[in-house]
């Protein structure tokens, strides 16, 4: 009876798991057991995975705002609160692919609830910088400066990560196991709300269409490829060679995507609070994370080339 209860427990977890090609080792050591365990605790409770990103929002907005003070404790509650909020991220979708509880609006909620943690903890890391450096308190538009430039670089860093993940799961899993969207369907969709009627899905919805616009914008070859895709298999049927084929090419790329994710920039920033400073956190980002997301986009593309030029060669 333990053995069965154990073998279900297991199979839950593993089920709540995007995937194994996708999933980054700090996440399945740590950050997936516990978002599981909450999950858990949510089905049973009635709580909808929307519910778990809000409440990370407030929890990774109240770290931001610990990480103003100049004190190594409080700077160390700041870092707890964000591992929990990042838990609660973990947690929502795996209760939404236990429960099926998908949505667009989900998914647009827990791409906004890092966007509002790290612009919290950006204004932060300003006002405490322009308080405690001497450079940046004789020089204080020039943290801000570098702070708009960073979170710029933060958002193409995320949205590209994204997307190259949700293409590898297109090929991996099919359209349903991807979250894979195109700015022309977005558009149809989008015309069809009304402001009146439809303010604050059509507010969303807008804001999702428009990320989408900004991820085709930067990956001219992978649209290509789509295209080509759509004109030789209208039906969707791709061969499995070719999707076993790209997912190989794909595959070394996804440690990439995890890199430019959450768990390498926290560990950035928490080194950096414990040195007290926390402007090497901008550094990290506008120097490593941006040399791997060209090195990323540069290489995923040339992989895309590779495979539209066999699809029009006649391979598949």
């Amino acid at each position: 009876m333990e053995q069965t209860v154990s073998q279900n427990a297991k199979k839950g977890y593993r089920e709540s798991l995007k995937s194994m090609d996708t999933e980054e080792h700090i996440d399945l050591a740590f950050y997936r057991p516990i978002g599981y365990m909450w999950a858990c605790l949510a089905k049973k409770l009635g709580i909808t995975p929307n519910a778990i990103t809000i409440a990370s929002i407030f929890i990774g907005i109240a770290a931001g705002v610990l990480f103003y003070y100049n004190d190594l404790w409080l700077n160390i509650c700041g870092m707890l609160l964000l591992i929990w909020a990042n838990s609660f991220d973990s947690a929502d979708g795996q209760l939404a692919r236990m429960t099926g509880q998908y949505s667009r609006i989900g998914r647009i909620l827990d791409g906004l609830s890092g966007d509002f943690w790290f612009a919290t903890i950006y204004v932060a890391i300003c006002l405490r910088e322009n308080v405690t450096s001497e450079f940046f308190s004789a020089h204080p538009w020039l943290i801000w400066v570098i702070a708009v430039v960073t979170g710029i670089c933060h958002a193409k860093q995320a949205a590209a990560a994204d997307y190259y993940r949700q293409f590898h799961l297109y090929f991996l899993k099919g359209e349903e196991g991807s979250e894979l969207d195109t700015a022309s369907d977005l558009r149809k969709k989008l015309a069809e709300l009304s402001w009146s009627r439809d303010f604050w899905k059509k507010l969303t919805r807008t804001f999702y269409t428009n990320y989408t616009v900004n991820q085709e914008s930067n990956t001219r070859s992978m649209q290509a490829l789509r295209r080509e895709l759509a004109k030789r298999f209208p039906d969707g049927r791709i061969p499995q060679s070719f999707r076993d084929a790209f997912r190989r090419a794909s595959l070394p790329l996804m440690k990439f995507t995890n890199i430019l994710s959450f768990n390498w920039r926290t560990i950035a920033l928490f080194t950096s609070l414990f040195l007290m400073m926390p402007w090497l956190y901008f550094a990290f980002e506008l120097v490593v994370l941006n040399f791997l997301m060209v090195y990323m986009i540069c290489r995923h593309e040339r992989i895309c080339r590779k495979f539209t030029k066999e699809l029009e060669d006649g391979k598949y």
